[in-house]
């Protein structure tokens, strides 16, 4: 992998960055509310909102607000919550873990199931798996999170009493405990990846077990199992790398509503919270954070498939 190509992938995630931080500016400055009125109530004195605006700098033109809050950004400064007056980082850090668990556990699981369906169907294309695998995609894709959780608490925790509907516990605290409250919010959230992604697989395996190379493979007399594997499957999977890098915005975004079914305090439950009460460090360090997660997981996206294939890093 060459340094240009390194080099270049890099100043893309710190633009790409720089124009969210400004976004996500603007945006909160166009919210509604004003932030002094929230943590004052409605009936402060002008004289005691117009203190609070200058100590937030609040009565500062919007670009000077932006450059201050750029550069303490820049330092590992997000600010302080106006609800508890909190460090802004370590509690959107600390709610991030608990996501990143939850996606993680929910990535592994969708690889280890949606691949093995994906070659299956391809390699039986036509044939009675082949259809009840599309089967099961269409329904997973047609299922929206919340109904999907519902049917899985509905099923595991009410008739059969084998989990816990809702909750979160830490796995520093117990480790078996916490992986039974993980069990049903990481089935809601890789369901529709598995659908999604083992269709890919399909799809890209039927296009490479039909190309000269893999012919020339066969007749070498190769194993099927060797053609397969080894030649095959290398090619196949490039796409889904791919898909499986923007799935991460699916899990960023529609993680938020499975930690609120499942009552997990995530990144995406701390933003609802800032949302509500109009908590405008919060918001923007949410945002950022989550922008800044999306930018990571690509980049790593992108150094895969230039590994792989190493023609892409040259054009």
């Amino acid at each position: 992998m060459t340094a240009a190509y390194l080099t270049k992938r890099l100043l893309l995630v710190v633009y790409t960055l720089l124009i969210v931080s400004l976004l996500v500016f603007a945006i909160t400055q166009l919210l509604p509310a004003d932030a002094a009125v929230t943590l004052l109530g409605q009936n402060a004195t002008p004289e005691a909102l117009a203190a609070l605006r200058a100590k937030l700098g609040l009565d500062q033109p919007a670009w000077l607000q932006f450059g201050h809050w750029l550069m303490a950004v820049l330092q590992g400064d997000l600010g302080l919550s106006m609800l508890n007056g909190q460090p802004v980082l370590g509690s959107l850090l600390d709610a991030l873990g608990r996501s990143l668990l939850l996606a993680g556990c929910s990535l592994l699981l969708m690889l280890a199931v949606a691949i093995p369906l994906g070659i299956l169907a391809a390699v039986r294309r036509g044939r009675p798996v082949d259809l009840i695998i599309a089967l099961f995609s269409y329904i997973g894709v047609s299922l929206p999170e919340f109904v999907t959780a519902t049917l899985l608490v509905l099923l595991f925790a009410d008739v059969w009493q084998l989990l816990p509907a809702t909750g979160y516990v830490p796995l520093s605290e117990n480790f078996g405990e916490g992986l039974r409250h993980l069990i049903l919010p990481t089935l809601t959230v890789s369901m529709i990846m598995v659908a999604h992604v083992s269709r890919m697989v399909r799809s890209e395996m039927i296009d490479v077990l039909e190309t000269d190379y893999i012919r020339a493979a066969r007749l070498k007399g190769l194993s099927r199992r060797r053609v397969l594997l080894r030649h095959a499957l290398r090619n196949g999977l490039l796409p889904t790398i791919t898909i499986v890098a923007l799935d991460v915005g699916y899990l960023l975004g529609g993680i938020v509503v499975v930690e609120e079914i499942f009552n997990i305090p995530g990144i995406g439950r701390e933003l609802l919270v800032a949302v509500a009460a109009r908590d405008l460090p919060a918001i923007q360090g949410g945002v950022l954070i989550l922008a800044a997660t999306y930018c990571v997981v690509n980049f790593i996206a992108d150094l895969t498939y230039a590994y792989l294939d190493r023609r892409i890093q040259y054009a």
